[in-house]
């Protein structure tokens, strides 16, 4: 079985959405998946599960702009394990998670970590600064304030918010969580990928 067909699921409403995943965005709040795309809901991996190295389907490519300004691509993850955190400032979740990722962040930098975070569905560049401003993030976060890079993850629950892609350094998604993670389970995710790439997988 693929990666993909292990993660693929039924395409539901957003009402439905709602009821099955923490944390997914509806009505009003929902983001704006390229000016209207439909709501996918794809099931995550468990709490602390990792997907089996031969599951793995490749990261999509995408592109964007930093919040700073700065132009990035994902062919700057290669080599490292990413962790792609999908926030919005008017998330009350992520006002939890977002500041613990960053403490992970530092912490994991050295052993090849790399974060990036996809700021979505924001009226004003401003409200996603000052919330970095405010939880001293560190970490990069891409303005995306349309959705493409969640459509390019279409296969996968990034039209939930928060949610959490874990990347392998090989570009494969590892693990995927919808909702809010928990620090410490982040960093036992963390450490298992970590590990296959200094096993040799």
């Amino acid at each position: 079985m693929t990666g993909r067909r292990a993660l693929l699921g039924p395409v539901v409403t957003a009402l439905a959405c709602a009821a099955l995943v923490a944390g997914c965005s509806t009505g009003s709040d929902q983001v704006d998946v390229n000016n209207g795309g439909e709501f996918r809901f794809v099931a995550g991996t468990a709490a602390g599960e990792v997907i089996p190295v031969d599951e793995r389907a490749s990261a999509p490519d995408f592109r964007g702009t930093l919040l700073d300004g700065g132009s990035f691509h994902s062919a700057e993850l290669a080599g490292h394990v990413g962790v792609l955190n999908f926030w919005g400032s008017w998330c009350p979740p992520c006002r939890v998670e977002t500041p613990e990722f960053s403490d992970v962040a530092a912490d994991l930098s050295d052993d090849g970590v790399r974060f990036l975070g996809i700021d979505v569905k924001e009226t004003d560049k401003q409200f996603a600064q000052a919330f970095i401003d405010r939880f001293s993030i560190t970490f990069p976060s891409l303005y995306d304030p349309r959705g493409e890079v969640a459509l390019a993850f279409r296969d996968y629950p990034a039209n939930a918010i928060p949610s959490t892609i874990v990347l392998d350094a090989e570009g494969r998604v590892a693990a995927v969580y919808t909702g809010q993670v928990a620090q410490d389970d982040l960093r036992r995710v963390l450490d298992r990928v970590l590990r296959e790439g200094s096993s040799g997988g």
